[in-house]
């Protein structure tokens, strides 16, 4: 595994530089202000006042709430003149639980709406911001399950406040919700499916590495690894640019030692101090993982991830990490055999050396060592096996027929049914 600390190293700039000057159009989609630093949580009264006078505050469902920054949030809410009421979010949300938050108050509408938290709780705030003056509920605009209904907007004024490092949800337009559909009978499997539009995306995001020192070792890993799936699925994705080729590098390059060396501090049980560097980066690498998957899409560790967290109480980051060195392998074996030369083929090497920091590798070798830091990574990190949350063989048909969802559009290469089969047996 890669040193912690060590600077990153890649042969990419003049790759990058042929890319922008042969770059077909691209886009790039709303963003939030970012407001970036530790200790930056306290400008957050202020930030509330300046979009509204009455906030909703979305949290998990506990630990912010009982922790040091939320006596000072309250007084400093009302020092600004700002009213304000709380919900909490215990897990992932649901069309329901946004629909009851909403008609909740249609009587008396927040003029803001604040989501502190983990990707549940800012997903929660977000999908409740959309739909609080729009006049609609979550199931008319879920994307593969709704109704298929435009998104008319306008959204409630909307702050992201990250408390973990992972989604990327405070700078994405998606709001993923789970559940079942209410006409649904009891053998049908539940969903996952996303409320995406770009009026979600946040007003302002806050990304303050003090938010995030209660982290205790298996969020680390888990949200960890879900910001690095994202990373390099964006990276590599059909969908990539320049743009989002340096936001993701960026991103890779701050994980690249923090995560590693976060987790074993956290087990450690090192001083909050001595972790303040490798939680700033972790904070960077999970908004870069937003901004590039918002840009470039994902790929398949994200396909079948969604129909394994539909199925299973598998952690989504945990999902990723589980899946991603056999995604990887599968991945490149697709690409070599039936497109070596596809942009992403190289993107992989380019990534392989930016993890192991060594710029003189081969691609092959780095390809090769990519997958091999993958698998340290997934061992180092104590993460379990999809059969440890009850998945068995006869469960993988299904789990493949349910992950051709939207993120699998976008993975550098298509991917076989035997493939993916390949994919998920080896994960169990």
């Amino acid at each position: 595994m890669r040193a912690a600390g060590r600077d990153p190293a890649t042969t990419a700039d003049a790759a990058a530089q042929a890319a922008w000057q042969g770059a077909g159009a691209f886009a790039v989609a709303r963003l939030p202000r970012l407001v970036v630093g530790p200790g930056r949580v306290a400008e957050l009264p202020g930030i509330a006042a300046s979009l509204g006078r009455s906030a909703l505050l979305v949290t998990g469902a506990r630990s912010f709430r009982d922790g040091p920054a939320w006596a000072p949030l309250v007084a400093g809410l009302a020092a600004a003149g700002v009213g304000w009421e709380h919900l909490a979010v215990a897990g992932e949300p649901s069309p329901e639980l946004v629909d009851e938050a909403v008609a909740a108050r249609r009587g008396a509408l927040p003029e803001v709406v604040v989501g502190i938290g983990g990707g549940s709780a800012l997903d929660a705030a977000k999908a409740i911001a959309g739909l609080l003056r729009s006049g609609t509920t979550a199931l008319d605009h879920l994307e593969g399950v709704g109704r298929g209904l435009p998104y008319p907007g306008p959204a409630t004024p909307f702050v992201a406040v990250p408390t973990t490092a992972g989604t990327g949800s405070e700078v994405t337009k998606n709001a993923v919700l789970a559940g079942r559909l209410p006409e649904a009978g009891s053998g049908a499997p539940p969903f996952k499916k996303s409320f995406r539009d770009e009026q979600l995306v946040a007003r302002v995001a806050i990304l303050d590495p003090d938010l995030l020192a209660g982290c205790p070792a298996p969020l680390i890993a888990g949200d960890g690894m879900d910001a690095v799936t994202q990373l390099l699925e964006a990276f590599t994705s059909t969908g990539a640019s320049p743009f989002t080729d340096a936001v993701a590098r960026a991103g890779l390059a701050a994980a690249a030692g923090a995560l590693p060396s976060w987790h074993a501090a956290s087990l450690a049980g090192a001083p909050r101090d001595a972790t303040l560097a490798d939680r700033a980066a972790m904070a960077w690498a999970a908004c870069c993982s937003g901004i590039a998957l918002a840009n470039a899409g994902l790929g398949a560790v994200h396909g079948i991830v969604a129909a394994l967290g539909a199925r299973y109480p598998v952690p989504h980051g945990v999902g990723c990490g589980i899946l991603l060195a056999a995604t990887t392998r599968a991945n490149l074996a697709a690409l070599a055999a039936r497109a070596p030369q596809s942009p992403a083929f190289a993107r992989y090497a380019d990534a392989g050396r930016f993890l192991a920091g060594d710029a003189t590798l081969p691609d092959d070798a780095a390809r090769d060592g990519l997958v091999s830091e993958l698998e340290a990574w997934t061992d180092a990190l104590g993460l379990p096996r999809l059969a440890d949350y009850g998945m068995t063989p006869a469960d993988v048909p299904a789990v493949v027929a349910e992950s051709r969802g939207s993120s699998m559009r976008t993975n550098p290469i298509v991917l076989t049914d035997p493939e993916v089969t390949a994919i998920v047996a080896a994960c169990l």
